[in-house]
C-alpha cells in the first residue's frame, strides 16, 4: 500500500515538473544581411531569433556599426556572414568588441555562408588598389542566383541542427519545403527570362553577375570604371559608344547609387535605367527570398520588353 501511494506521488511530481518545465529558447540568430536573414527564418522557424544587421536598402560594403550591433551579436547563439570580404569594412571589430566566444571565427555559432556557394569573379595574379575594390575571394554578391539561396539553406539547416540536435526535424522539414517552394518559382522566373535569353545590358556595380548569369543575360559594360570607382566623364564617353555599337538599352543601377550618370547615358543611347532590388527588404513588398526574385523578374521582364520589343 505504501509503495503504491508512493508511486502515485512520484508520477504527480513528474507531472509538475512536466507540466512547469519551460520551453527551449529559440536559437539567437544574426546575419550581417537581410538575404541571410530571410533564409535563416525558412529554415528555422520559431526555433529561431533572427537578427539582420545591415538593411535591405542599405550597401552591405558600407554599414555603419551602431551598439545594438555589439549588443545583439554579443548574445548571439549563431552568425552568419556573406563572407568574401563583403563585410570586411566593419564586422571584424564588431565580432571582437563583442567578446562572444560562440560566434568568433572557427567556432560552431560562426558560418561563412559563401564556403559551400557557387563563386564567380574569382581574380587570378596579383591584385592592387589601381584596380578597384576587387574582392580577392571572388564576387560575394553570390545569393543572386536562386541555386545559392538553396545551397545557404543547405548549410543553414545543417549547423542549426548541430547547436539544437533536438530540432534536427523541424529543420529538415522546413529546409525541403523552401526547397520545393523555390524550385516551383525557379519555373516561373525560367518561363518569364526565356525570351531575353542572351540580351546585351549594363550595370552600374558589379553586384548582378550570379543573377545575370543564372538567367541568362550578359553584362557587357558597367558605369563603374572599376568597382567602386565613382563613373568618370572618359568612361562614361566611352561606355555611350559601346552601348550605342551593341544596341543596348537598359542599365541596372541599385538603389543607394546616383541615378544621375545612368540617367544620362541612357538618355544618349535611347534607354532605360532599371532600379533592381539586391536584396530582400529593398523594397518594403519584398519580405523574404523567394519575393525578392518575383520583384526583380517582374520589373525585368517590364523593362526588357520596352527595351526589345520582345
Amino acid at each position: 500500500m505504501r509503495t503504491s501511494a508512493f508511486r502515485l506521488t512520484f508520477l504527480a511530481v513528474l507531472a509538475v515538473l512536466g507540466a512547469a518545465a519551460p520551453a527551449r529558447a529559440a536559437l539567437s540568430v544574426v546575419t550581417t544581411t537581410e538575404d541571410l536573414a530571410a533564409i535563416v527564418r525558412e529554415v528555422g522557424g520559431d526555433k529561431v531569433t533572427v537578427t539582420a544587421l545591415a538593411k535591405g536598402y542599405q550597401d552591405p560594403h558600407f554599414v555603419e556599426p551602431k551598439p545594438s550591433f555589439i549588443l545583439a551579436v554579443s548574445r548571439a547563439n549563431l552568425l552568419v556572414v556573406v563572407g568574401r570580404e563583403l563585410e570586411v569594412g566593419w564586422l571584424p571589430t564588431l565580432i571582437t568588441s563583442s567578446r562572444n566566444a560562440r560566434i568568433q571565427p572557427g567556432a560552431p555559432g560562426y558560418l561563412d555562408a559563401s564556403l559551400n556557394v557557387r563563386i564567380l569573379e574569382i581574380p587570378t595574379g596579383q591584385i592592387t588598389r589601381a584596380m578597384g575594390d576587387v574582392h580577392p575571394q571572388g564576387n560575394p554578391h553570390y545569393w543572386l542566383d536562386p541555386a545559392n539561396g538553396r545551397r545557404i539553406a543547405e548549410a543553414v539547416r545543417d549547423r542549426l541542427a548541430q547547436l539544437a540536435p533536438a530540432d534536427r526535424a523541424t529543420f529538415e522539414s522546413r529546409y525541403q519545403d523552401f526547397d520545393r517552394r523555390l524550385a516551383a518559382a525557379e519555373k516561373r522566373w525560367d518561363a518569364a527570362m526565356a525570351p531575353y535569353k542572351g540580351t546585351k545590358i549594363v550595370t552600374y556595380h558589379r553586384s548582378w553577375p550570379n543573377f545575370m548569369d543564372r538567367f541568362g543575360l550578359a553584362v557587357m559594360g558597367y558605369v563603374e570604371p572599376k568597382p567602386g570607382i565613382p563613373p568618370s566623364p572618359s568612361h562614361t564617353v566611352e561606355l555611350i559608344g559601346d552601348m550605342k555599337a551593341q544596341g543596348v538599352k537598359l542599365i541596372v543601377v541599385e538603389p543607394y547609387f546616383d541615378k544621375k550618370t545612368p540617367q544620362a547615358i541612357a538618355a544618349q543611347v535611347g534607354g532605360l535605367v532599371l532600379e533592381l532590388m539586391p536584396s530582400v527588404g529593398g523594397d518594403r513588398s519584398i519580405t523574404d527570398y523567394i519575393e525578392l526574385f518575383d520583384y526583380d523578374i517582374d520589373l525585368l521582364t517590364a523593362s526588357l520588353r520596352k527595351a526589345t520589343g520582345r
